[in-house]
């Protein structure tokens, strides 16, 4: 039976050959291929004329032709030119040889340090994960950002979203997690970039130490969707690799935001009716098998249980945290990191919002000391909120609230430890001994102020009986 079983994978694997088809009409990034029975996924070449040859992937049918998407542009493609079958099961080349390296969403290095040598090929679109393979997230995994490792903790194996609009520092974010996080190993995905942004994070944000450690895999805004797509799930198929070795791997996408933007000009092009804001349904879709990828998973003969932890940000268009990438993302992820644009105008770095942040898997990667400090720090933090308003225009009272009164006189010493300059390190321990130290403190002056308050109310007469 075990031979029949492999013999049948064997058949279900087989690449055809052979196949040919030709081009029949272009419509813009698309192109119809008449005669090329391959399914959906297939990579083909189409030819230029001569030698030359451009990539494209099958993304739908139209009738008995083939809807062919291209990696690139349709610039000098012909009608009756050649559409050749190249692979119907797409993989990707990865390896440890890519640490350090700068790649496109093909795999080619785009760094100029030569070919990538000793890889292995994996699928960019896996069978899913079984809900039974995963393990269960009880480790932390240190971001060297104290605003998130102190309020929002990350376990391995979690998948967290970046909540940010343009302008709130989201890359710094980023670069500092690459360079301070405890990982083994860093997979970068910068989706839909703008080409200036990628050569500044990874020159000043990521730097030469967090370089060292990382894959950065690289699809401006300018390439095809389709290069997008790929790149998202060539990052997934590296960090997949470094995982199955037993390494502790943090994926970090920017940003899934692009990401459904690709999917939704695919869709479109394909003939998927739009929905929610022009999104079509197999955006999200796609969106929830890609974040899905993340995740710890238990050892077996073919993986030695490391880790994904995913780190993906999303792009929320007019800070409006109700638009339907957002929304959706929200109910995928295990919590969000919301960054502030408020908290980014005053000059509060990195502009985590620690209210509006979440992180489901808390309550099982923290000690009872940790987790009573956060407690205390975001029952002082929210009371301050409360009465901000007050404080600043005048119109507090005094004495009127001991809860109150102390978030007033911590505020400072709060928001000084939530603050973090882009080059200084976490100190996960030192930062954490300071945090209990002030929710013990808080408790203090609460329970002062309102034994004072108490002592100053006068006593109650007992009144005297009828003689």
């Amino acid at each position: 039976m075990r031979l029949f079983s492999a013999e049948f994978d064997a058949v279900r694997s087989a690449e055809p050959l052979g196949l040919t088809g030709r081009v029949r009409a272009v419509r813009g990034l698309t192109v119809l291929a008449g005669d090329l029975p391959a399914p959906v996924g297939s990579l083909v070449r189409v030819g230029l004329g001569g030698s030359g040859v451009v990539r494209g992937e099958i993304v739908g049918f139209d009738h008995a032709h083939a809807v062919v998407m291209m990696l690139g542009g349709t610039g000098g493609i012909v009608p009756g030119a050649p559409v050749e079958l190249e692979r119907v099961h797409q993989a990707a080349g990865v390896g440890d040889r890519l640490l350090g390296r700068v790649i496109d969403g093909l795999g080619r290095p785009i760094d100029g340090l030569g070919p990538i040598t000793e890889t292995v090929l994996r699928p960019l679109d896996p069978e899913p994960t079984g809900a039974m393979v995963r393990r269960r997230i009880t480790e932390p995994l240190r971001t060297g950002v104290r605003a998130i490792d102190l309020m929002t903790p990350v376990g391995r194996g979690q998948r967290l979203g970046v909540f940010a609009g343009p302008g709130v520092g989201k890359s710094t974010v980023l670069g500092q997690i690459a360079r301070g996080t405890d990982a083994d190993v860093s997979v970068i995905a910068l989706i839909g970039e703008r080409g200036r942004e990628v050569r500044e994070f990874i020159d000043d944000a990521l730097g030469r130490e967090g370089l060292a450690r990382s894959v950065v895999v690289v699809s401006t805004g300018d390439e095809s969707p389709l290069m997008r797509i790929r790149a998202a799930r060539f990052a997934c198929a590296a960090a997949e690799y470094f995982r199955d070795r037993g390494k502790n791997v943090l994926l970090m996408m920017d940003s899934v935001t692009r990401f459904a933007h690709a999917g939704r000009q695919i869709g479109l092009a394909v003939g998927e009716p739009p929905a929610s804001k022009g999104y079509t349904p197999s955006v999200f879709t796609n969106m929830a098998v890609l974040l899905e990828r993340a995740g710890a998973v238990e050892v077996s003969e073919t993986s030695g249980g490391g880790s994904i932890t995913g780190l993906y940000t999303i792009l929320v268009e007019g800070d409006d945290m109700t638009e339907p990438v957002a929304d959706a993302a929200r109910g995928i992820l295990d919590g969000h990191v919301v960054l502030s644009r408020k908290l980014a105008q005053r000059g509060h770095f990195p502009a985590v919002d620690v209210l509006d942040s979440v992180s489901r898997v808390a309550g099982q990667i923290m000690d009872q000391s940790h987790a009573a400090a956060r407690q205390q720090f975001l029952r002082l933090l929210a009371k301050y909120r409360e009465i901000e308003e007050l404080v600043q225009i005048g119109a507090y009272a005094t004495g009127a609230d001991p809860e109150a009164d102390t978030a007033i006189d911590l505020s400072e010493p709060l928001n000084e430890l939530l603050r973090q300059r882009s080059d200084e390190p976490g100190r996960f321990e030192q930062a954490l001994s300071m945090m209990v130290k002030l929710a013990l403190q808080s408790g203090e002056m609460i329970e002062q102020r309102r034994r004072m308050r108490a002592a100053q109310q006068p006593q109650a007469q007992p009144r005297g009986r009828a003689g």
